[in-house]
């Protein structure tokens, strides 16, 4: 398994439990939105594991606020990385690397808190052209035998939805507790539940689940 983010530390990490356990992984520095780097890690896991069968695009940040108060730079890096980079990993994954069978998973992202307006019609766009930008794979490349979904979290209790918090200046277990009241569950997610998805979306049980965006949300939304 090849992980790839911009802060390497987490993805040692993540590769080191992965060794301990017996597995094989490798740790790679990326940044999505470059097209130079996403195809030299693509090649990189392909050289040092032998092929690539799954590829998880997965890399995403929250800029959420008022519309005044978001800058361009804000609205760019939130399309650059889930859009511009899900494109660039999907597009060098299905190149002629390894085997042609192939699952794909992408991490999209429901509506969030009613009081991040802003935010909320951000990643309503970004949620739609994540959509959008799957239907052209999972059409095209079923034939292949390239199984194409995404994944919508909630809630998820991670550093990047507690970043969020301080950046708006709210106290995070008060950002929680109001969450929870929205949720049929009546608890946020973690890291872990949506994991626990995706590791089915790309094992052999689901090979016939193909051009489906499935919420982990603690209930349904649309």
């Amino acid at each position: 398994m090849a992980i790839a983010d911009m802060d390497l530390g987490p993805s040692e990490e993540t590769a080191a439990e992965i060794r301990a356990a017996g597995g094989r992984a490798i740790a790679l520095p990326l940044d999505v939105t470059k097209t130079e780097q996403v195809e030299a890690a693509v090649a990189r896991a392909i050289s040092e594991l032998g092929r690539l069968d799954i590829l998880v695009a997965c890399a995403g940040l929250l800029r959420d606020n008022l519309l005044f108060r978001m800058t361009d730079d804000d609205w760019d890096a939130v399309i650059d990385t889930h859009l511009k980079g899900s494109f660039l990993a999907a597009r060098a994954a299905q190149k002629d690397h390894g085997r042609p069978e192939l699952r794909e998973d992408c991490l999209s992202s429901p509506r969030r808190r009613p009081w991040a307006i802003a935010g909320n019609r951000t990643n309503r766009r970004r949620k739609l052209a994540s959509r959008r930008s799957r239907k052209p794979s999972r059409s095209r490349l079923g034939k292949f035998g390239i199984n194409v979904n995404a994944v919508a979290p909630g809630f998820i209790e991670t550093r990047m939805t507690r970043a969020t918090a301080e950046r708006q200046k709210i106290d995070f277990e008060q950002m929680k507790a109001e969450a929870i009241e929205r949720i049929p569950l009546r608890r946020v997610g973690q890291p872990q539940d949506v994991a626990n998805v995706i590791a089915f979306l790309v094992s052999d049980e689901s090979s016939y689940v193909s051009g489906q965006t499935i919420y982990v949300a603690g209930g349904p939304r649309g």
